[in-house]
């Protein structure tokens, strides 16, 4: 499986809807956290625009894509930006991650 770098941009006018939905998002992360998908994910810091990094597996960006399209923050218009990219760790990853 490739690793992906998946980054969403939030809106500030969505944050009500976001915390009103964000126990099916952490829910539905929690389950790919458990099914191996999801390596790493979690918000951007204090200052930073509202957002987050997803490093997720997968057999390729469509693949990804349509796993990311499930997320309950998608699937209720949450998100104001996505981008799904193939990551290509150099360093730092494990041999598993090279494959």
């Amino acid at each position: 499986m490739a690793i992906f770098a998946v980054t969403y941009a939030y809106s500030d006018a969505t944050s009500v809807d976001r915390d009103q939905h964000r126990p099916s998002h952490v829910e539905f992360l929690k389950s790919q956290l458990d099914d191996g998908r999801l390596v790493k994910s979690g918000p951007f810091g204090p200052g930073e625009a509202p957002g987050a990094l997803l490093i997720i597996k997968g057999d390729s960006k469509a693949d990804v894509e349509a796993l990311m399209d499930e997320d309950p923050f998608f699937r209720h218009d949450l998100i104001e930006a996505r981008s799904i990219r193939q990551w290509n760790i150099f360093f730092g990853a494990d041999d598993a991650s090279r494959n």
